[in-house]
């Protein structure tokens, strides 16, 4: 399942969420390529989306949840990587 938390943290002007998988990175890269994101904009285990992005993300079925239970779902499932 695709989850994506609030866009709440700041960076130039904009809000931004953070966009993970709760199964496997292949399903995240081909959700996020859904998006028009590219493989470089990975971030270990994650990939930041600004705010309006967020809303396509869920319109196109990602599960909107808090920032701790996203984070609590990618340990859960061995995802996680600092």
């Amino acid at each position: 399942m695709i989850l994506v938390d609030q866009a709440i943290w700041n960076y130039k002007g904009r809000r931004w969420a953070h966009l993970v998988s709760d199964s496997s990175f292949d399903e995240l890269h081909i959700f996020a390529e859904s998006l028009g994101l590219t493989r470089s904009m990975f971030q270990d285990d994650h990939y930041d989306i600004h705010h309006d992005l967020r809303q396509k993300a869920i319109t196109l079925g990602a599960h909107a949840v808090d920032f701790r239970v996203l984070a609590r779902a990618l340990k859960e499932a061995g995802l996680r990587r600092r």
